[in-house]
């Protein structure tokens, strides 16, 4: 005897070599055997098995699934009655197989009921199916078309108006998305080059900046509407007093949010008083309003190669940045300094100062560098004043442990861009202008921060107690720059952390009520916002920096490359930092220079293929031992960013300044 029964939603026939109570064994065609449910048996036959399946699948071909639907007028019925229907009384074993598979073929016009029972879908429910199928197979159809144009680097028939919706929020169950893909996994590529390859995506650079601007700005750059700072800045300074100094910046060529600035005194008893001035935005920026809703939404400016997202909009930036030629409110700390270098005393003011000079690396650099330190000879008129301040600088290093470090010096690289031509530009970290801004920074950060500490107010710090550096209320040390305290003060234009605890230090200066109390969790949340945040711009700014560093050697049509062997296969290349693998690479010491060949720049997948050609003989360069480089880098960061060294390079979003 053999059996016509269902398996996994689909029709077999085999032979029966033994029945068991609810099941039997049977063995098909092939020799295959298998246990089955007897419940499942729809059909017992005496026909020959093999070629039984081929013949009713072929018959049920034959059968019109419509005229079975109208032969059953909507009720629930069993497959052999509706065969009876169709083919008359009596009919053959291979019309009720190809009446059973038909039916259950066509699950759109007859629902299933259970063994062999079907009922037949209501007309309307029916239209609307059939609809479906249509739909679908027009879109197979038309994905077809599209995924081949896909394929051939062509961009179909719009999908450009749905560029942004493809690109960064794709509906993975839409048609488009679908042929993309379908694209990507007949071709071995990835969607994203998928898409630039057929100009769906026009610029790498425009991309990595937009889905950066959709994570962190959904509502666009646009400031919000917001108060006016003039009546504030009038009321909260028409009372400050001008003090009686000639104050100088130092900064970056593109530097325009200018929030520090230095003058130096002689007094009468010999000794220098130095001012360390700080650009006072808090002081028209009301806590609660709506540019304080801007503070901690933004929470810090945002940089990039060529372009930055400031935290302040213009119309605040400008009354309060520290512009040559103005008179600005700002706290500032005073430190009389005898020859020797010890600092006698110090005092801080909420008062207006005078800006005589914004001095510009570029053009300060020739004058104020190692070898005019040496010759002690610069024709810059501020040449005594930057020299005074350049020895305080050094000794203010020396007091709080750090000095020379004795390893190879750190190199910056500072990136300009103008229209979409890019320069990199190596700068040695620790260079005279960037010791002499970043010491006074910190002594500054430090000393403001021991100031709260002292009058009990609230304060966010950066502390060091462990092997990292952490954001923290309590002003605990801070081992890796040698300081009991360390609370960012220095950069209120540009980080919300240094406005906020601006506010709380002119609160203590005027003996008002501190803005934020000891206790709560208020400023507990803006540290756990802030570095979440601060994280994902500097990641951001990482991605930038190297997708620069990529345009720079498509735009140079730089084939060859040098570079030093960094960790096993991977390499730091010259002239900047970018560190990549080099598969190639044979076993080759750290420090080991090597010339490598340029295969493939892709600047949307920030990927570099190069290709190893050989060792420069005689020629190796100093790398950090792991641990050492992890600590070195928690500490240089935090001198360049107190430096105001790179305004528009990496150290601005790790650490600030």
């Amino acid at each position: 005897m053999n059996v016509f029964y269902e398996e996994s939603g689909s029709f077999k026939a085999a032979m029966v070599k033994t029945e068991n109570p609810g099941s039997m064994q049977v063995e098909a065609v092939s020799g295959k055997r298998s246990k089955i449910k007897t419940a499942n048996v729809l059909l017992n036959f005496d026909e020959v098995l093999d070629g039984f399946m081929d013949i009713a699948e072929a018959e049920a071909e034959t059968l019109d699934t419509d005229f079975l639907w109208e032969c059953i007028e909507g009720a629930e019925f069993n497959y052999q009655d509706l065969a009876k229907l169709y083919y008359g009384d009596k009919p053959t074993n291979v019309q009720f197989a190809a009446t059973a598979i038909k039916v259950h073929g066509a699950p759109i016009y007859f629902y299933r009921k259970g063994k062999g029972n079907y009922k037949a879908a209501p007309e309307e429910t029916l239209k609307l199916a059939q609809a479906a199928v249509e739909r679908k197979r027009v879109q197979v159809e038309q994905m077809a078309v599209w995924v081949e144009q896909l394929n051939n680097k062509e961009l179909p028939e719009g999908f450009a108006e749905k560029a942004d919706f493809l690109i960064y929020n794709p509906d993975k169950n839409s048609v488009e998305w679908k042929a993309i893909d379908s694209a990507a996994s007949s071709s071995g590529r990835l969607t994203l080059t998928v898409m630039a390859d057929a100009g769906l995506i026009t610029s790498a650079h425009d991309y990595h900046l937009g889905a950066f601007l959709r994570e962190m700005f959904k509502g666009g750059t646009d400031f919000p509407a917001h108060e006016d700072v003039s009546g504030l800045l009038v009321s909260n300074t028409a009372d400050l007093p001008i003090a009686d100094v000639s104050a100088f910046s130092i900064d970056d060529a593109t530097t325009n949010e200018i929030d520090d600035a230095f003058s130096v005194v002689e007094l009468p008893n010999g000794n220098k008083r130095i001012g360390i001035h700080i650009a006072a935005p808090s002081l028209a920026i009301a806590q609660g309003g709506e540019l304080d809703a801007i503070v901690l939404d933004r929470l810090s400016t945002v940089y990039m190669p060529g372009n930055k997202i400031t935290m302040l909009p213009e119309s605040v930036v400008r009354p309060f940045s520290l512009d040559a030629g103005t008179t600005k409110p700002a706290l500032s700390l005073y430190l009389e300094v005898a020859d020797d270098f010890t600092i006698v005393s110090h005092e801080s003011k909420v008062e207006q100062i005078t800006i005589a000079e914004n001095l510009r690396h570029d053009s300060l650099e020739p004058h104020l560098n190692a070898e005019t330190l040496a010759n002690d000879s610069s024709e810059h008129p501020l040449w005594t004043e930057l020299k005074f301040l350049h020895a305080l600088a050094e000794s203010l290093e020396k007091a709080r442990g750090q000095g020379e470090s004795g390893r190879a010096p750190q190199i910056d690289y500072n990136f300009y861009v103008t229209d979409g031509i890019v320069s990199i530009v190596a700068r040695e970290r620790g260079s005279p202008m960037d010791k002499l801004v970043a010491e006074l920074m910190i002594y500054a950060n430090s000393t403001w921060g021991g100031l709260l500490k002292e009058g009990g107010r609230a304060g966010i710090y950066r502390a060091k107690t462990t092997s990292k550096v952490f954001m923290t209320t309590e002003a605990l040390p801070h081992q890796g720059m040698g300081l009991g305290q360390y609370a960012w003060c220095t950069s209120p234009l540009r980080r919300a952390v240094d406005l906020i605890n601006q506010r709380q230090l002119i609160a203590l200066l005027n003996q008002e009520e501190a803005p934020y109390a000891t206790e709560g969790d208020a400023l507990k949340v803006i540290i756990r916002d802030f570095e979440q945040t601060y994280q994902a711009y500097n990641d951001f700014q990482t991605r930038m920096e190297r997708y620069w560093c990529l345009q720079y050697l498509i735009q140079e049509d730089i084939k060859e490359v040098t570079a030093v062997v960094w960790r096993e296969n991977l390499v730091r290349l010259d002239g900047m930092f970018f560190i990549t693998k080099v598969p190639s690479l044979p076993g080759t010491k750290v420090g080991t220079k090597v010339s490598l060949e340029v295969k493939e720049i892709d600047t949307l997948l920030i990927e570099l293929n190069c290709k190893f050609k050989h060792v420069i003989e005689g020629e190796t360069e100093e790398v950090p031992e792991v641990e050492a480089e992890a600590a070195e880098a928690e500490i240089v960061k935090e001198e360049a960013v107190e430096g105001n060294s790179n305004k528009n390079g990496k150290t601005d979003v790790t650490e600030g300044k």
